[in-house]
């Protein structure tokens, strides 16, 4: 009984750190866009601080995870550091890179990202929705990589409004378009193949 309590006790735990990293993220482009100019940056790299914590429990478990606290701990170091505002406005293009990276990985050492999350639900896919899948992972990697140079050219040349809404509203219309496109799309693939 006791280790049952423990259990739904990490779920719930690990459920709101989830929860948390969702919104820190969300609200972080709205953060560094309304502080540019009135919050020294170092001590706005204490929100980029505050999102690298909430993903410790993944450490564990992902090597996404421990790239990503990685390069978020090395960005907000250096905005601490030389108090710039430069790095924190990287952080989308981190994002981007590490998902790139590890979406891309799967390519080279299959099975791909998308066929590993589909094995999720059904074990056994055949043969045609393998290359499904492996072709939704190529459109996902280009997807980061245009996202990605996106996300640094507004870091680079734009105003923070425009890098706020790019990155904090536009990017994320785009992510959930491609991934309602897909799922469309997959539907349609089951039906025409009866997977």
């Amino acid at each position: 009984m006791r280790w049952l309590r423990c259990k739904r006790s990490s779920k719930i735990n690990r459920a709101a750190l989830t929860v948390l990293t969702v919104f820190i993220t969300l609200l972080y482009p709205l953060a560094i866009w309304l502080g540019h100019g009135q919050v020294e940056p170092r001590l706005l790299a204490g929100i980029l601080l505050l999102a690298a914590l909430t993903r410790l429990p993944a450490l564990k478990v992902s090597k996404m995870a421990r790239w990503w606290m990685g390069g978020a701990l090395l960005l907000a170091a250096i905005a601490v550091w030389a108090n710039a505002m430069l790095p924190l406005k990287l952080y989308p293009v981190l994002v981007s890179a590490v998902m790139l990276a590890v979406f891309g990985y799967t390519l080279v050492k299959p099975p791909s990202m998308v066929e590993r999350f589909a094995r999720m639900r059904e074990p056994d896919l055949p043969p045609a929705a393998i290359g499904y899948t492996r072709r939704v992972t190529q459109v996902w990697c280009g997807f980061f990589a245009i996202n990605g140079a996106i996300a640094l050219s507004t870091a680079l040349w734009a105003s923070p409004a425009v890098w706020s809404i790019y990155n904090g509203v536009v990017s994320y219309l785009l992510m959930g378009l491609l991934f309602g496109g897909e799922f469309l799309t997959r539907l349609y693939f089951k039906r025409r193949h009866s997977v």
